[in-house]
């Protein structure tokens, strides 16, 4: 450890938590549309899209006035650079799913609704368009990707706890 226990702060936690749960959801909801695309999931998919864009703005600005804890000094810094690397890539992909998706919903012929409460406008995309169809080809890849990249964030924050036994995933669960 580095002296004292290092936390994010409550905020930084409930944010990374839940975001965390909303995007796994959305992987697996996507992936279950992918295999049967009878079973009614996107209205749902498409409000934790939307749900997770919006919870990302709030975790950047919360990111931005906040400083997170140091990582150990113990740590190489290609690992430290690899981990600064990784969380970089998952506040683009956190952005682009979400925006590729809302794309492909503003053109097709449903209302995009946030939960059945309220409409979301929708972009200015018709189809054929090539913005359409490159969200369309980017959002099942960006999918994957962040789903195989949340397997090795999982991995590398249990091997800080279980092997190095620095406090690396206690900095974000508190164990």
């Amino acid at each position: 450890m580095n002296g004292p226990r290092q936390r994010y702060s409550r905020g930084a936690r409930l944010l990374h938590w839940t975001i965390a749960l909303l995007i796994i959801t959305n992987i697996l909801l996507g992936i279950a549309h992918g295999v049967n695309k009878d079973w009614p999931v996107i209205p749902l998919h498409k409000s934790i899209g939307l749900t997770v864009l919006a919870l990302t703005l709030l975790r950047i600005i919360w990111r931005l006035t906040h400083r997170p804890p140091p990582l150990p000094a113990q740590m190489p810094g290609w690992e430290k650079g690899a981990a600064h690397g990784l969380h970089a890539v998952f506040y683009v992909l956190m952005l682009a799913l979400p925006l590729t998706g809302w794309v492909m919903s503003s053109a097709g012929q449903y209302p995009l609704r946030w939960f059945n409460l309220f409409a979301v406008p929708k972009f200015a995309v018709t189809k054929g368009s090539a913005l359409l169809e490159f969200s369309h080809g980017a959002h099942g890849v960006m999918g994957l990707v962040f789903g195989a990249l949340i397997v090795l964030h999982v991995g590398a924050a249990l091997r800080h706890h279980f092997v190095l036994k620095d406090d690396v995933l206690g900095r974000m669960t508190g164990l």
